[in-house]
């Protein structure tokens, strides 16, 4: 069963149907009356009908409604609703509790849905791998940049291209020694999609890291890894929004360098490297 019917919740994007956006904002706004429920009086309280309901529950990646509600049960118990700050901060204090409220959101929900499995068979490839490569543009080119810059301190051959052009003419020189990561939160940035695609065709491994798990760069992904943002008017493009990628970030880093029989030596080589520019 996947963990966090909520945060799963919260990361469906846009693209949803009538009548499974009329079911997620039944969700969202009767989280508790909806566990004592049949999938028929959601299916009428919701507008839509039982099938609906029960491809909602699957689209989010459980097995049916009961399966869902269990998971919900188990948010609700642990993070009962009701405890959001202030929706329309105007002051210095309502701001700060704000932003940190959605920015711990983002974190939480990035735990409850990681897949540790998938991170494990991730991190097992890049120790294999003799070549790295991060491909995101817009906010999503700062994360993979963030990421080519620790893993270049293990001593891996590590590049990010925010460039387009650039991203395609890589990823189609890889191979099978070579793992490439695409980032986009909404998973249908036609630059990072395409160069995934290429970087596939190539015979590389490829993960992609975005909130929608069905999307167009999760199919061109040999593993998909998802880190859900809470929605709201403030949080597009701030910290809260790039919580969960920094978690997954450095979760993937850690693991690598604890495990890379040389991580310490190529750390301590880069880091004299650029000691003399310090005063």
């Amino acid at each position: 069963m996947p963990n966090g019917a909520l945060a799963s919740l919260r990361s469906l994007g846009k693209g949803l149907t009538p009548a499974l956006r009329k079911i997620a904002e039944y969700v969202r706004e009767n989280p508790e009356q909806l566990l004592y429920q049949t999938v028929v009086e959601v299916a009428e309280a919701s507008g839509s009908s039982e099938a609906s309901v029960i491809r909602f529950c699957r689209d989010l990646g459980f097995s049916g409604f009961q399966e869902f509600k269990l998971a919900l049960a188990s948010d609700l118990a642990a993070n009962p609703v009701g405890l959001t700050p202030q929706e329309n901060p105007r002051t210095a204090p309502e701001v700060l509790e704000y932003v940190t409220h959605h920015a711990r959101q983002a974190l939480e929900d990035t735990v409850r849905m990681l897949d540790l499995a998938v991170v494990e068979a991730v991190v097992e490839r890049i120790l294999g791998a003799k070549r790295l490569e991060f491909y995101g543009v817009g906010a999503s080119g700062v994360t993979a940049m963030d990421f080519a810059y620790k893993f270049l301190r293990l001593g891996y051959m590590a590049q990010a291209y925010p460039d387009p052009h650039l991203a395609a003419m890589s990823a189609s020189t890889l191979d099978a020694q070579a793992v490439a990561v695409g980032i986009s939160r909404s998973g249908t940035t036609i630059d990072t999609v395409k160069a995934l695609e290429l970087a596939q065709q190539a015979g590389a491994t490829t993960v992609a890291i975005t909130h929608r798990a069905k999307s167009p760069l999760a199919r061109a992904a040999t593993f998909t890894l998802t880190t859900p943002v809470a929605e709201s008017p403030l949080t597009g493009g701030s910290v809260s929004a790039k919580m969960g990628q920094l978690l997954l970030l450095d979760l993937l880093y850690t693991l690598v360098g604890l495990r890379h029989p040389r991580s310490s030596e190529h750390i301590a080589k880069t880091a004299a490297a650029v000691a003399d520019r310090n005063y």
